[in-house]
């Protein structure tokens, strides 16, 4: 882990999707964070000592999801497979599939294992799973406020963790995909999926995988907007922000579910410029707390630790 000390920074965006408004001040105490995405090798280890068993890897109760198909109530998880042809973006479907049996250690399902992957990001993890690892490690979920301040890097206001440019001098600071999203992809990279945490540079505050890789879990709850933790008035930075009150982050377009939804932030290795330009610090995202995914995963922070170099 690395310690920051905190401060007053620009948290938020005017200039991209709706929900990143608006841009306003937000002060942070000091806090530690994790340098990298917990990784399978480390969940590994959580789950041997505990015998936690995944969010995905168990069949969904009838009584939590009235008026679903029987036959889709099997223990898996979403995992993105590139069409062969190009597609509308309007339909996610084109690209996610709800597979059987995909879970953290068979991120592609039966069959698949994490050979090679250990020291990739962990994927197919719901919010209790995170919330489990972190309770077991002494730790806890950041709020979207600490894990804004920490991705900036002390570059206050710039677009993107490393500067203005995405790609300067040509060059990648983050695993994103390269291509037209979902069916072409460049692998100018080299990764069709993941990668392993630390190939890419690590930001000022010495902290990697912050942009792109797997978006990580918060623990705010979403709400549309940053109107409600915003300041009044050009006074008084709200400090330590918690995000938006449970009842707000329920899809109003879904009315007749009420799963909630936290914050999921940094983009993935599936955001793009022609789709999802959410390789950005401000970028937001909201997932159900119930869902897991290919490209989700998190870290933890500790608050109040004492200062020092970091661990």
């Amino acid at each position: 882990m690395v310690r920051l000390e905190g401060g007053t920074f620009w948290m938020g965006s005017d200039e991209h999707y709706p929900e990143e408004a608006p841009a306003h001040r937000v002060q942070v105490d000091a806090f530690w964070i994790d340098t990298t995405p917990v990784t399978n090798r480390e969940f590994r280890r959580f789950v041997e000592a505990t015998g936690h068993v995944t969010f995905a890897e168990i069949a969904p109760d009838p009584a939590d999801y009235p008026g679903a198909l029987p036959e889709l109530l099997f223990p898996a998880s979403l995992v993105f497979e590139p069409p062969r042809r190009p597609v509308s973006l309007h339909d996610i479907s084109q690209w996610w599939d709800y597979r059987r049996d995909a879970n953290w250690k068979q991120p592609l399902g039966e069959g698949s294992d994490l050979e090679g992957l250990e020291d990739h990001p962990v994927v197919h993890i719901a919010y209790e799973d995170a919330c489990a690892y972190a309770r077991w490690a002494g730790k806890d979920l950041p709020t979207e406020a600490e894990w804004e301040f920490a991705a900036r890097g002390g570059l206050d206001r710039a677009e993107f963790a490393w500067g203005d440019e995405l790609l300067p001098g040509g060059i990648a600071k983050a695993n994103t995909w390269q291509g037209a999203f979902p069916n072409e992809n460049t692998l100018l990279d080299g990764y069709l999926r993941t990668s392993p945490v630390r190939t890419y540079p690590a930001n000022p505050y010495g902290i990697y995988d912050l942009i792109g890789n797997v978006w990580e879990w918060t623990s705010d709850f979403y709400s549309q907007s940053h109107q409600g933790h915003a300041e009044k008035d050009g006074c008084c930075a709200p400090r330590n922000p918690l995000g938006g009150p449970q009842e707000e982050s329920y899809d109003p377009a879904m009315p007749g579910i009420r799963i909630a939804r936290k914050v999921l932030k940094g983009g993935s290795h599936l955001c793009a410029p022609n789709y999802c330009r959410r390789y950005r610090p401000a970028a937001r995202h909201a997932q159900p707390i119930d869902t897991s995914t290919s490209h989700v995963g998190f870290r933890c922070v500790v608050r109040g630790a004492p200062g020092g170099d970091g661990e």
